[in-house]
């Protein structure tokens, strides 16, 4: 007698294939979700800690500066220096610095944007200091920005933003890697020698504007021609006066060379030498 195995349906397999397919989805779903929770909470960064690290073995725990043997204080009380202070010193790479014996230049930073912003955080909640500026420069006035500039930055940072020296041995850094909040940081905290340019003095709408120019002279109009460096007018004329006046030189010389009377000139006196050379040969032969 012949047996039949009992055949499945194929809804039934149907049924279970999308049973275990739903269950792999699922898992396959937590699992992403719990990696992406735990990848989106970031670790907060710690401006204490980033401060005790790289700034306080010049500046002290508290700000105040470090005190040696001798009696001289090590690093600037930063007690009331406020954020626009630090954010320019730390944002421009000038601190930390390298030697404390040595002036703060710009240099990389060490930190990133997070990093920055933390050290900014903590340091200005030592005391009272200018605040952190804003800065919108899109429907800032760039003339009244010049006008400005020239008024009170000129004098230092010269015409073309290129820096300058000071007294002291001291010097006005160049202005075309200044970013604007740094600008307007420097404007509102007056770091090293510069004077401190507090709302009552520079107000938003002006502080936009002169910062909008300083953008400006990162990269300028040149109607005039090359620009030659923008080192300033003394040294563009001393260039304009040597190769002016060495072309004119060139050009009459050149025009010396074509002019009929100079071939008059020189037709005579080849007549007048072959002339002498043939009495020379007559009296000879006498």
């Amino acid at each position: 007698m012949t047996q039949h195995r009992p055949r499945l349906r194929s809804g039934h397999w149907t049924l279970t294939v999308a049973k275990i397919a739903v269950v792999f989805a699922a898992g396959w779903w937590f699992a992403g979700s719990s990696a992406t929770s735990t990848r989106a909470a970031p670790v907060p960064v710690d401006g204490q800690r980033l401060y005790t690290t790289g700034c306080s073995s010049c500046h002290g725990v508290d700000g105040k500066g470090i005190v040696n043997d001798n009696g001289d204080v090590r690093g600037v009380d930063l007690t009331n220096a406020g954020a626009a202070l630090v954010y320019f010193q730390v944002s421009t790479g000038r601190m930390p610095l390298g030697d404390s014996n040595g002036p703060p230049v710009r240099k990389p930073t060490v930190y990133d944007d997070d990093q920055i912003a933390a050290i900014v955080e903590y340091v200005a909640a030592f005391g009272d200091g200018p605040a952190l500026p804003t800065v919108d420069i899109a429907g800032a006035d760039l003339a009244q920005g010049g006008v400005l500039y020239r008024e009170s930055c000129q004098a230092c940072h010269s015409a073309s933003g290129a820096g300058g020296a000071l007294s002291y041995g001291r010097s006005a850094p160049a202005l075309d890697k200044s970013e604007p909040l740094q600008v307007a940081s420097a404007v509102r905290a007056g770091p090293g020698q510069m004077p401190v340019f507090g709302p009552e003095s520079i107000d938003q709408a002006s502080l936009n504007d002169l910062v909008k120019y300083v953008e400006y002279l990162r990269d300028p109009d040149d109607p005039g021609g090359a620009p030659i460096g923008r080192t300033g007018p003394v040294p563009e004329g001393f260039v304009a006066l040597t190769l002016g006046i060495g072309a004119l030189l060139a050009a009459v010389a050149w025009i010396g060379t074509r002019s009929p009377i100079r071939g008059i000139r020189t037709a005579r006196a080849t007549a007048g030498s072959a002339n002498d050379e043939s009495r020379a040969s007559g009296d000879t032969h006498a």
